[in-house]
């Protein structure tokens, strides 16, 4: 399963013991696997500082959350023609042991291996620091916002020029099925019409034509194009009879497609395919020269990264030379959005961790103490006699909550949340299902 519970208990002999008996329960009846979720002493401040910070953190939780889901669904738009490639894409390099730096981590092995970063999130400066660099995330969803609405509007244009080449003969666009050669042009006198038969009037049609006005030039008509409800002919006349044509056409049902040969315009509008048809995939992926000339807010990286903690580190935590050879062949948004997302998913998970320790400051008390543990279910079925075995062993924290647990009508004093988010001891979802 990709999800996780993120809890913590004080760290007293008698609540160690409560863990090992958790561990030993759940082990044996395979309930889900667990590890110590390593956090680092902080600088607690104040308790009604504490209360605040705790506020804030929830919010900036949900932000974080929702903005790796936007990130990860904007992965999978860019990689529409490789979209069993995503995950592969949405990864959290960087931010372990020095000698993994360079190794392409992903989410559940961060997760489940995760240590706090010291240098780009310090201990030593108080948590509202702390709180304050994590809160940067807003930077990256500004830049996510104009990357992916200019893709848009790139895709939409593109929609709409990919739409006027389908669709039946009376509304596509006729520029990539005729030819210079089907007109007669810069004639004084004569002009080439397209005219659109009906298949089951092709014979009346060929047998008619020249008769439905006067001038019309005999043997000028020519199928040059069909489709499932009709053909496309042309028919060269005289320019003063054209409007006679037009209307003795419409009455044997024959449509006459307004459109004039226009080298120029035909040009232009098939070079407007083709520049937004590269556009897009050079979003994907293009050549590492192309990347090479990208902004950068690092000096030695080839790609823009919004920083979160000391801008003289790298963000995704790996070594210049690697990160530049691991991009090589991907399009400028793709390897923005990979990035971002390993920044992003990074700072999250800090985020989850600081939210233990505040919350567990606040219910367990001071000096600080207590111990974190991760636990994955093994499987969804599982998840409910889990929640049970929680509740028993670790009970004794907060015998209200216990009951109300229980017994839904049951009311916790003082706190506002619903009681199905309330338990004895601190408790934090991760679910890494981004992409549901």
């Amino acid at each position: 399963m990709s999800e996780f519970w993120l809890i913590s208990a004080p760290g007293d002999k008698e609540n160690l013991q409560a863990l090992e008996r958790m561990n030993t329960v759940t082990s044996k009846s395979n309930l889900s696997y667990n590890t110590k979720f390593s956090i680092p002493d902080f600088k607690v401040g104040t308790l009604d500082s504490l209360v605040g910070l705790s506020d804030e953190l929830g919010k900036l939780d949900t932000f974080a959350e929702s903005l790796i889901k936007r990130m990860a669904q904007s992965v999978v738009e860019v990689m529409e023609d490789a979209k069993g490639k995503v995950q592969e894409n949405l990864l959290a390099n960087g931010g372990l042991k020095e000698k993994m730096k360079c190794l392409k981590i992903d989410l559940t092995s961060f997760v489940t291996h995760f240590e706090w970063d010291m240098a780009k999130y310090p201990v030593k400066q108080p948590l509202v620091g702390v709180v304050d660099t994590l809160a940067k995330l807003s930077q990256i969803e500004m830049d996510l916002k104009s990357r992916t609405a200019a893709y848009n509007t790139l895709r939409l244009n593109l929609e709409n020029l990919e739409k006027k080449s389908t669709g039946n003969l009376f509304t596509r666009t006729l520029s990539d099925i005729v030819s210079k050669e089907d007109f007669v042009l810069d004639s004084e006198y004569l002009i080439t019409l397209l005219v659109i038969v009906p298949k089951q009037s092709y014979t009346q049609w060929q047998k008619t034509y020249e008769s439905l006005s006067d001038m019309v030039v005999p043997r000028s008509t020519k199928l040059i194009a069909e489709d499932s409800e009709g053909g496309l002919f042309t028919v060269t006349l005289f320019r003063k009879v054209m409007d006679d044509f037009k209307t003795k056409a419409k009455e044997n049902k024959f449509t006459v497609r307004e459109f004039y040969y226009d080298e120029k315009e035909i040009k232009r509008e098939r070079e407007e395919m083709t520049r937004l048809l590269s556009d897009k995939k050079q979003q994907y992926q293009t050549s590492c020269v192309a990347l090479k000339k990208g902004s950068s807010t690092f000096p030695d990286h080839k790609v823009k990264v919004t920083p979160l903690g000391n801008p003289d580190r790298p963000a995704a935590g790996q070594p210049d030379r690697e990160r530049e050879s691991e991009g090589e062949g991907e399009g400028p948004l793709l390897r923005w959005l990979k990035v971002n997302f390993s920044e992003a998913f990074i700072a999250w998970i800090h985020i989850k961790a600081l939210r233990v320790f505040v919350e567990s400051v606040l219910r367990y008390g001071l000096p600080v103490n207590f111990q974190a543990v991760l636990l994955q279910p093994h499987k969804k079925s599982s998840t409910k006699r889990l929640r049970e075995v929680l509740n028993s062993v670790f009970r004794h924290l907060d015998e209200v909550a216990a009951a109300s647990i229980l017994d839904a009508s049951v009311e916790i004093p003082g706190l506002q949340l619903n009681n199905q988010d309330y338990f004895p001891y601190v408790y934090f979802h991760i679910d890494l299902s981004l992409l549901d």
